[in-house]
């Protein structure tokens, strides 16, 4: 990964923990890792604790956020979240999500979340 990748991600990041924040979402953990396994935010809402994979992109890159969930990434997060789930002994629902975000060329962002991604 880039410098310019990490800036662009994390930013990201920011803007999809102020996101949930703003409908009520209390962000447990951000980066969370063990070993191999990272969790880009972890968020409590109600009685469901949400593993969200946050996605930032160029408007009109070659690869849309969703196109980058791919098998890999889908037992990562899955190894994760039980591994988080076991350590914390964590009794909520769980709930795997995602958090797409596009910035234009004017800076302009768009956010789309998608909820139950696997």
């Amino acid at each position: 990964m880039t410098t310019t990748q990490a800036i662009i991600g994390s930013r990201g990041e920011d803007i999809a923990q102020e996101w949930l924040r703003s409908r009520g979402y209390y962000i447990v953990e951000r980066n969370w890792r063990m070993g191999p396994h990272e969790i880009d935010i972890i968020a409590e809402h109600y009685d469901t604790m949400h593993f969200v994979e946050v996605k930032t992109r160029k408007k009109g890159g070659w690869q849309s956020a969703y196109d980058s969930i791919d098998e890999q990434k889908i037992r990562t997060l899955r190894h994760g979240a039980m591994a988080y789930r076991t350590i914390h002994h964590i009794r909520h629902n769980i709930q795997f999500d995602l958090i797409a975000i596009t910035v234009d060329e004017r800076d302009e962002i768009e956010i789309d979340y998608v909820e139950n991604i696997l």
